[in-house]
């Protein structure tokens, strides 16, 4: 009879813990991710709801592409308009839902913006309807504005998501005639030092791997490519712009880390990728190495006059702002 007692108690200490262990599993699972400065996800047109992966991995950034509808919506993705898939309802408003929710930022150890990049695509290339696109963004933007990096009067101003726009829109001589702005160019390392492309209308250089190298990560970088990469980095922090890779090559898992590796190594601000569980967690163990220290935190997003650094003078530790 002891010995049957003994053998039950036994069973539901067992019980007993592989409970708590259940409940511990279950509260790791829950913990925050670390934001991850570096990490920016790229999602296809067919992503069902392309936010709520990539705040849940930590990564800091989105390029979702978009084309004008009606109405003065900008629908997801590149090919046929469907109904409920619009930016405003499938992005912006739950990214600024959050960040108002928590204070003025995305999460608690958020320390440089969410850099949400809007990518301009589909078969319209009409000048005068891509342009009133743009405006319909401005707007809803705007509706954000104590949430959002700004450019006011020719200083930057940083907030807890910055908004560029790239793809085949060329925005530049608009957003060069507003004096206060939500929204900022994309540009290439050919802006570099360019008087018509300063940071603060063009603050994030932004290119595809495949436009300058020819490395797939398959054998080891040659001295070369790694010298022109760390060369391109440099200057743009220089220049007082951030840095981002995109187009990385495709491969097994050990191509892609290879490629990530040397980006870090290299001190890119921002790496994108459709791999983002894969990114995610390269980037929690191997972090970007910065070329120049990283400036102070986020001001609090409600304080549109908060003192900003010049943009006009180039400095290398403006490039982790936005």
């Amino acid at each position: 009879m002891a010995d049957d007692v003994a053998t039950l108690l036994g069973g539901l200490a067992g019980v007993a813990g592989a409970a708590g262990a259940a409940t511990l599993g279950v509260a790791a699972a829950r913990r925050p991710r670390p934001y991850l400065s570096a990490g920016h996800a790229l999602v296809g047109s067919r992503a069902p709801d392309p936010l709520p992966g990539v705040l849940r991995r930590g990564l800091a950034g989105l390029t979702v592409p978009v084309r004008p509808g009606p109405h003065g919506e900008l629908f997801l993705g590149s090919g046929a308009l469907q109904p409920g898939r619009t930016l405003r309802r499938m992005v912006l408003t739950p990214l600024f839902a959050r960040a108002q929710a928590r204070g003025g930022r995305l999460c608690r150890d958020q320390r440089v913006p969410f850099r949400l990049v809007v990518e301009f695509s589909g078969p319209v290339r009409d000048a005068d309807t891509l342009l009133r696109a743009y405006r319909m963004l401005d707007q809803q933007l705007r509706d954000h504005a104590p949430l959002l990096s700004r450019c006011v009067d020719g200083r930057l101003e940083p907030g807890a998501v910055t908004v560029a726009v790239a793809g085949i829109v060329d925005v530049r001589d608009l957003l060069a005639t507003q004096s206060r702005r939500y929204a900022f160019a994309d540009g290439s390392f050919d802006d570099i030092g360019t008087a018509s492309a300063p940071p603060e209308l063009v603050p994030m250089i932004s290119e595809p791997w495949t436009r300058r190298f020819g490395w797939d990560g398959r054998e080891p970088i040659s001295a070369e490519e790694r010298h022109l990469l760390h060369a391109l980095v440099r200057s743009a922090h220089e220049d007082g712009r951030t840095v981002r890779i995109g187009g990385l090559p495709a491969g097994s898992r050990r191509v892609r880390q290879a490629v990530w590796t040397e980006l870090c190594e290299a001190g890119v601000d921002v790496i994108a990728d459709a791999d983002q569980a894969g990114l995610a967690r390269h980037l929690r163990r191997h972090p970007v190495r910065r070329q120049a220290p990283a400036r102070v935190v986020l001001g609090p997003a409600s304080r549109p006059g908060a003192p900003a650094p010049r943009a006009t003078t180039p400095r290398s530790d403006i490039a982790p702002v936005v």
